[in-house]
Formats: C-alpha cells, structure tokens, sequence
C-alpha cells in the first residue's frame, strides 16, 4: 500500500462527520468533472502526495484521539479501497465514505465486507442534467447504488450541491420526489455553492434567485 494516491489529509474536524472527531482522507482524481466542483486541484491530480501506509501510520498516533475517517476527494472509489479499510477498522476508528456513487461494485464489497459506517451520496442533479452538470454519463450507476443504500442496513444521507444558475427549483423538486419513490427517508441535504474562486466551471456566484418556500414537503430537507 506504498503507491501514493492521497493528495492531503485534514487532522482534525467535527464539521464533515457528525458527532465525530475526524480527520479527511482527501483522494486524488475522479471519475466526473462537476462544474462547481472547489476541489480542481485534487479532482485533476494523477498522483498523490501520501500513500495508504502514510495515512495508517499517522492514523496510529490518534489512536483513542479520533473517533473517525473521512474518505473524500476527489473519488476515493477510483482507487481500491478494501485493504486500507480493514487496517483503519483494525485500529478502532469509524468510516465515513463520500461518494458520487457511480462505483456500484466497490462501494457493495464495502458495505458486504462490514468496512462502512457511514455513506454520504451526492445526487448531482436529475437524470435529464446529469451529465451537462458533472460531464459524465454515469447517472445509471449512481442510480444503481443510491438503490442498494436505501435496502442496505447502513446509515446515510443524500446531498445535493445547489447553484442557482445550474439547478432550479424544479430540478431541486424532482430529486425529492425521485428519492421519495424510491424510498429514502431520511433528511435529504442541500449544500450552497462555495465560492473559491478555483471551481472546474470557472463559476461565479450564482445571478438567480431561488424560492426556499416552493421545495417539496416530501422530504425534510436541511440546508449547510
């Protein structure tokens, strides 16, 4: 596990895993190039700066420090998660994996081999604005894992990250409806757009206004 492939790792946070303390395994590369994205450093990266092995052996001085791990990125399922999984559940610590979901096969062995605690599934926008959004044609398989969450026995949320200028509130509305027919529910999140001036879309903050009191009740909803 000496081949690096994580760009960074953020010591400490209890913003990305609630009610833990955690650090983020930020991985390098991804599968989708989603035009608000403000991680275009990572989501370009071929290679990293740290291997499984750097992580396991800071992870080691925490021990009973920390509580979890965040695997982020980037796509942490373009890279081959299970055995860097088994030492971090070996030494004690919680899993959380954030995901877009389009790696059904490895985010299955994951959950089968007991590895996750935790998954947060970003629903990038609906099927008809998949791809002009996140420049992939991989809704099928995100599709296919949001599916096998919601009959797993495992605690997640779904997210979406809203630009006005990207998604509307239609948009906004179809997801809810979707994920209520399929049957999720549990809180569904909404996340703003983050303006760092360094997103893969060279977007600005959005021009459009959008009408907080036109979302479906379907589905409690819960803005960051």
């Amino acid at each position: 596990m000496n081949t690096k492939v994580i760009y960074d790792i953020t010591r400490f946070t209890h913003l990305d895993y609630t009610d833990h303390l955690a650090c983020i395994v930020w991985f390098s590369g991804c599968n989708m190039r989603c035009d608000y994205c403000y991680n275009a450093d990572i989501v370009y990266a071929e290679n990293g700066v740290y291997s499984f092995n750097n992580v396991l052996d800071f992870l080691k001085t925490r021990v009973s420090l920390l509580d979890g791990v965040v695997l982020s990125g980037g796509e942490a399922t373009t890279h081959n998660l299970i055995a860097f999984c088994k030492e971090v559940k070996k030494l004690g610590f919680a899993i959380k994996l954030d995901t877009n979901g389009t790696n059904y096969n490895s985010i299955k062995e994951l959950l089968d081999l007991n590895l996750l605690n935790y998954i947060a599934l970003d629903y990038k926008a609906p099927k008809d604005k998949f791809t002009q959004i996140t420049h992939s044609n991989k809704y099928d398989a995100f599709s296919k894992t949001l599916d096998l969450l919601i009959h797993k026995n495992i605690t997640f949320e779904v997210r979406t990250t809203l630009h006005n200028d990207l998604l509307n509130i239609e948009d906004l509305n179809t997801i809810i409806n979707d994920l209520s027919k399929r049957g999720y529910a549990q809180i569904y999140y909404i996340q703003r757009f983050l303006n760092t001036d360094n997103n893969i879309g060279d977007l600005q903050n959005s021009r459009n206004l959008f009408d907080e009191s036109k979302l479906s009740k379907v589905l409690k909803v819960v803005w960051r």
